[in-house]
């Protein structure tokens, strides 16, 4: 990696911005990448950037990480064997070093200590959990069962110097200790939800009066309690496995207030009022708008919503669309609010609601590649079909080809419309029938008119079109928290069929999701994007290493150095901007024999 710097002039003045970037072989060509865009890296960025850690962790970087150097001890000159000088035990400390920062960050170590305090276990159920919830955005898919803790216990904890920061000996981590935390962690769901929702507030001043709400669902793999494990919907594209539903509640920028489990069988519909409502009980009713996609509205739930008095910003279902045919077709009263992007309010008629027309340009085209797309297959599949229809010599079960077009339909729903079909018998065929197909007309008009077009209904007044729309386009933070908990944090497949170890899966990858949100908003504000992943990936290139030094005297004894490797420049850049020291040595435990 290197720095690369744009020269701009503004106001008379001029600014060189630095970014930092890498070489990237893709086949036979390097590309170059920017990691993190570094503005103008002066004294002033880089006390802000000071000043951020400092908020951030709630004490300076000297006394968070004082603990980690060796005690000063008086100078003595011994003589070594240098050809006798090895280094042992290398493992990575970066990204392991940043997880246990950002754990302290948001107080989960006192938490924790708090909720289940140090009995007679050897080692602590608080720091048997910070290990689990560190290592899903560390490493989150290595192996055949990523992050799991069979592969906790048996790779990722021994290869890291989380040993060295927690100060916990990798032996005494195991499977078995891992399973059983998960237990012990269960019970403290709400406290550690209503925990976060006061400690985003203290660090990044989070405003909650706008939530986003989504549902997913993630796959088992092997068996698992029935009564939570269930076939349905699968968004993963796994029909072939059971599953379980996660409701899941946001703020605007993403962080994490709530979440609730439901049965891999409920449809999203069913969800509404038992998560608006838990989630109220649990943080105040206050002024808040609730944001939906169209798959949670129904006529009963949007009843609810106005009887009660909660506000919303909701996608409405694509069949709604006939009621505004009029509408859509009118080109009066579109307004431009974004290039690609136009606008069009529609008053509920004796009504509280206010309807808001939606065209996307990109949508419009994606849609239209999908009609074609759909209709391509249906045409060649039916093509086939008459074709064996024709060419056959004995009769043909009318039902089979029957179900065959339903099939056929059924997976080319987008464009099944499409289509006239019809069987019919036909005596003076081998095949005793005869197939018909027509394009229907009024179905591509439709299409076309529609196509890019979608709506969305409220009861709030008094906000703009475009406000309403930014409203509800910020749904995709909820949608991008479960893509982050299902690529980086490996929330999927779940290996526990235990009702009550699959809850604390979900609760771990949960607790690891505002870890992640936690670290993109702290690399935002110090100017380094919004990827947390290559933040983690190039922390995880710092590693940590026992220098082994034999004395050159008759007693054989060694003495061994636990150092931190120098970070190269790149990293040594990220390492300032987040406001950070990187610890230079180690302490070594008594039990290494010989050792100083």
């Amino acid at each position: 990696m290197y720095l690369r710097h744009t020269t701009r002039r503004k106001d008379g003045k001029t600014h060189v911005y630095w970014q930092l970037v890498r070489s990237v072989r893709r086949g036979r060509k390097v590309t170059q990448e920017t990691v993190a865009q570094l503005g103008e890296l002066d004294a002033q960025g880089r006390a802000r950037a000071t000043a951020l850690a400092r908020e951030i962790t709630g004490r300076t970087a000297e006394r968070s990480q004082g603990h980690l150097f060796e005690t000063h001890a008086p100078v003595e000159a011994v003589k070594v064997r240098l050809d006798a000088v090895r280094l042992e035990h290398s493992r990575s400390f970066g990204a392991a070093w940043l997880g246990w920062t950002l754990w302290r960050a948001l107080k989960f170590d006192e938490l924790l200590g708090g909720l289940l305090p140090r009995g007679r276990e050897a080692v602590a159920w608080a720091e048997v959990i910070a290990i689990l919830v560190i290592g899903r955005p560390c490493e989150p898919s290595s192996g055949p069962r990523p992050a799991t803790e069979l592969h906790v216990a048996e790779q990722w904890y021994r290869t890291t110097a989380l040993e060295d920061l927690l100060d916990v000996a990798s032996e005494r981590i195991y499977d078995e200790r891992l399973y059983r935390a998960l237990d012990r962690l269960l019970p403290h769901k709400e406290a550690i939800e209503a925990h976060l929702v006061r400690r985003f507030g203290e660090l990044f001043e989070i405003d909650y009066d706008l939530l986003l709400y989504d549902v997913t669902s993630t796959y088992f793999e092997g068996v698992a309690d029935p009564a939570i494990a269930k076939r349905g919907y699968s968004r993963d594209h796994r029909p072939d496995c059971v599953q379980v539903n996660i409701a899941l509640v946001v703020t605007r920028e993403g962080m994490p207030l709530g979440y609730e489990i439901f049965p891999g069988n409920t449809t999203d519909v069913t969800t509404v009022q038992e998560v608006v409502a838990g989630i109220e009980a649990r943080f105040g009713k206050a002024n808040r708008v609730w944001v939906m996609d169209r798959g949670m509205v129904s006529q009963e739930n949007v009843a609810w919503l106005n009887q009660t008095g909660r506000r919303y910003v909701i996608g409405t279902p694509k069949a709604e669309l006939r009621r505004f045919a009029k509408e859509i077709e009118d080109s009066a009263h579109w307004r431009h609010i974004r290039d690609d992007v136009e606008v069009k309010l529609c008053r509920s008629p004796g009504g509280d609601e206010t309807f808001l027309l939606c065209r996307s340009a990109a949508r419009v085209e994606k849609e239209r590649a999908m009609h074609e797309r759909f209709k391509a297959r249906i045409e060649d599949a039916l093509a086939s079909l008459e074709r064996r229809i024709q060419h056959s010599h004995k009769p043909l079960d009318r039902g089979v080809i029957e179900r065959q077009i339903g099939r056929l339909l059924g997976r080319n729903s987008r464009a099944a419309g499409a289509f006239s079909i019809s069987i019919a018998e036909d005596v003076t065929h081998p095949s005793g029938i005869r197939m018909t197909r027509t394009h229907r007309p009024d179905w591509a008009d439709w299409a076309r008119l529609t196509e890019g077009v979608y709506i969305l209904r409220t009861n709030i007044r008094e906000w703009t079109d475009e406000a309403l729309w930014q409203t509800y386009i910020q749904l995709t933070e909820a949608e991008a928290a479960f893509r982050i908990q299902k690529s980086d944090l490996a929330i999927r497949p779940i290996w526990h069929h235990k009702q009550g170890r699959i809850k604390a899966h979900i609760l771990i990858c949960f607790i690891a999701y505002a870890l992640w949100k936690t670290l993109q908003q702290w690399q935002s504000r110090a100017g380094l994007g919004h990827a947390p992943r290559t933040i983690l990936t190039e922390f995880s290139r710092i590693h940590a290493a026992d220098i082994v030094l034999p004395l050159a005297d008759a007693t054989h004894r060694e003495l061994r150095i636990r150092c931190v490797v120098r970070p190269d420049p790149a990293q040594a850049i990220l390492i300032e901007r987040l406001g950070l020291t990187l610890p230079q040595r180690l302490k070594v435990p008594l039990k290494c024999s010989g050792d100083f």
